[in-house]
């Protein structure tokens, strides 16, 4: 039977290859196709992989020899992550894998975030590991539509615990591989961030607005993974146009909160050379996990529990400052235009006048930094109106309008 969709399978062979060669059974009755690559240092495999640990040596700019006479395990994995990942991509490059899933405990997890990183958002990327879902693992390293089974009771040879793990991902990989709906990119796609309507309201309105002048629309939830995604794809250069206005996970980052997009969040659109709306959405709050005590130097601020799994606490004027100098840099290196909407009205729905976060000092204290500290690359534009008022959203049509006219977005396809 032929194959119709191929799986990369990654792993190290010396030491797992009956885990390894059991998943691969599980894919191939499914009637899909395997691929295998070795990612060891030491040992060798039963048999020989298709991608050998010299491939994925040489591929990361260097040699087994060399991650042997490192003598530290730690500096000869990473020689193997970056190795891995150029491989993974240049094999998806080539057509010849379809997806991937990653065996391993902290050594192999720790390579399998690299490979998957590497590999464009829509590729099933399946992860069966040790320490899946663990706080070891921070949010900036994982890919945006990365998928995860705990490797339960695999830690050492086969058992009917571990393949009920391995037979799932080699199920939930293949499956999503034959499912997968690609991109079409028949419309010029416009990334938009934004949270609930309980607290931003404007994409009700932009969004439909956009889709009749023949855009697609994707808008993204800006609690650190969403924000993830939209900077892979901003990286990528999928978007015609950015409409970045809930930035608060560059706050969320800089004040140290789990709840993070990474140190690159709001740069990539600007390096990709795409035009970029940018506004403050939510600038005053630092979203913190709801299920964890509040900082000590946090705990007697305003907040607002959304869930049990969200806390957003209010920052003092010292620290929305702070944010917009960090915003104006992250812009200033702009390679497109960009326009920063700055609402002297509020910046989300608990921060109009009577709501029970607002506070018009600090308000004005970012207003004033951020008018003060805006690059020169950057056009800002002060509304005297909310984020959530229908002024807001009037001005961002008319500048996307504008910016069309001029060649500087593509039409839509109307």
């Amino acid at each position: 039977m032929c194959a119709d969709k191929t799986i990369l399978i990654a792993g190290t062979y010396d030491t797992k290859d009956d885990e390894l060669t059991y998943l691969a059974d599980c894919i191939r009755a499914q009637g899909g196709g395997v691929l295998s690559m070795d990612v060891s240092v030491l040992g060798d495999p039963k048999a020989p992989t298709d991608v050998s640990k010299h491939d994925v040596a040489e591929a990361g700019g260097s040699s087994i020899q060399a991650a042997i006479d490192s003598g530290d395990e730690n500096i000869a994995m990473q020689i193997m992550a970056r190795g891995a990942a150029a491989k993974a991509l240049e094999l998806y490059r080539a057509g010849r894998i379809d997806g991937v899933v990653v065996l391993g405990g902290t050594m192999g997890t720790d390579l399998a975030l690299d490979l998957c990183a590497a590999l464009p958002l829509g590729v099933p990327k399946y992860v069966v590991s040790t320490v899946s879902f663990s706080a070891m693992l921070p949010p900036e390293r994982l890919a945006a539509d990365i998928q995860m089974i705990l490797w339960a009771g695999g830690l050492y040879g086969l058992n009917s615990v571990c393949k009920s793990s391995l037979s799932q991902a080699a199920g939930a990989v293949l499956g999503a591989a034959r499912a997968v709906e690609p991109s079409k990119r028949d419309r010029p796609l416009i990334g938009m961030t934004s949270f609930g309507k309980t607290i931003l309201r404007y994409m009700v309105t932009l969004k439909p607005a956009l889709e009749d002048r023949g855009y697609e629309v994707a808008v993204f939830h800006a609690t650190g993974m969403g924000g993830r995604a939209f900077e892979s794809l901003a990286a990528e250069g999928a978007f015609a146009c950015v409409m970045d206005f809930a930035t608060q996970e560059v706050g969320n980052h800089l004040m140290g909160s789990g709840i993070s997009a990474g140190a690159d969040r709001l740069t990539n659109a600007g390096a990709a050379g795409i035009p970029q709306m940018v506004a403050p959405a939510c600038y005053d709050l630092v979203d913190l996990i709801g299920w964890q005590p509040l900082p000590e130097r946090l705990s007697d601020r305003p907040a607002h529990a959304h869930n049990r799994l969200l806390t957003s606490v209010v920052l003092n004027q010292d620290e929305r400052r702070e944010v917009a100098q960090v915003m104006a840099a992250k812009l200033s290196d702009a390679k497109a235009p960009v326009a920063f909407f700055l609402p002297t009205g509020g910046c989300n729905e608990w921060d109009r006048p009577g709501a029970p976060l607002h506070d018009a000092d600090g308000l004005a204290a970012f207003c004033d930094e951020m008018r003060r500290a805006c690059p020169a690359n950057v056009t800002l534009e002060e509304l005297a109106c909310h984020i959530n008022d229908a002024q807001f959203s009037a001005r961002v049509l008319a500048l996307f309008d504008d910016w069309v006219a001029q060649g500087l977005i593509p039409r839509g396809a109307v």
